[in-house]
């Protein structure tokens, strides 16, 4: 298919012109940052997992009712999904103290929380993404009062549904960020999942070790990015066990190919 013309340029994406109206290329880049982009590089190969990982994980979400915006994988980077007007909300639903909330609110990570936390933050690098309330939402029009029940509504059911799957491959799903969009039926908008469900989103535990398989291996310089998120596509049954020949890097793949 025939790259077309882009559209937005993301931390972790590239928006391209999709084939038709209503539709965006969304190609998964290596780029790797952490802290409002303050860390910055690359893990070779993430782009190809998580493009594979988000698209295995948006079609069982499919399959149980869960509206996104993923409509087929087109190649090793790139998926064709719906266009869609963001929701300039990011949702972060929490199973396990980690991260933010064990450095704000003293809390030891790894403490299973009594109950699922969802949070709201306001998309806005140059603010640092603030945590905000519904109150916040809903006095500054970000979303209405039934566009939230809707997403809350939905970020429970992901996370009812990711749970079980982790759990079932040996991983801990401790928390997990989402996104959703809009999407226009005359005058009528319905909220559907949108952006990406890897390992760039989500924090994932070895259930018994709780060694980290996911973006905290960057952001705390533990190496062993490119491990972790193969180990994440290995047990989801992505890749082969032990498949050391596994496509990760398209040029890389021409050049043993003779192409």
């Amino acid at each position: 298919m025939a790259r077309r013309r882009q559209i937005y340029e993301g931390k972790a994406k590239i928006l391209y012109e999709g084939p038709e109206p209503g539709t965006l290329i969304q190609y998964f880049k290596d780029d790797a940052t952490a802290f409002n982009a303050q860390k910055k590089g690359t893990i070779n190969g993430k782009g190809v997992l998580n493009n594979r990982i988000s698209e295995h994980i948006f079609t069982m979400l499919g399959n149980i009712g869960v509206p996104t915006h993923f409509l087929r994988r087109l190649n090793m980077r790139e998926q064709l999904i719906r266009q869609v007007e963001i929701v300039p909300i990011e949702v972060v639903v929490r199973n396990v103290a980690a991260g933010s909330m064990s450095k704000r609110l003293g809390i030891e990570e790894g403490t299973q929380l009594p109950r699922t936390v969802i949070e709201y933050y306001l998309k806005d690098d140059a603010l640092g993404d603030p945590l905000i309330t519904d109150e916040h939402i809903l006095c500054f029009g970000w979303a209405s009062q039934e566009e939230l029940h809707d997403i809350a509504d939905l970020a429970v059911r992901v996370n009812d549904f990711m749970s079980g799957l982790f759990a079932g491959i040996g991983i801990k799903l401790v928390d997990f960020k989402l996104e959703f969009g809009r999407i226009w039926d005359n005058d009528y908008a319905r909220i559907i999942l949108a952006d990406e469900i890897s390992p760039d989103n989500c924090r994932l535990w070895d259930a018994t070790t709780g060694e980290k398989l996911d973006k905290d291996r960057f952001r705390r310089d533990l190496g062993g990015e490119v491990e972790a998120y193969q180990e994440v596509a290995r047990r989801l049954g992505l890749m082969p066990e032990g498949a050391d020949s596994a496509v990760l890097d398209l040029e890389t793949h021409r050049k043993r190919r003779g192409k």
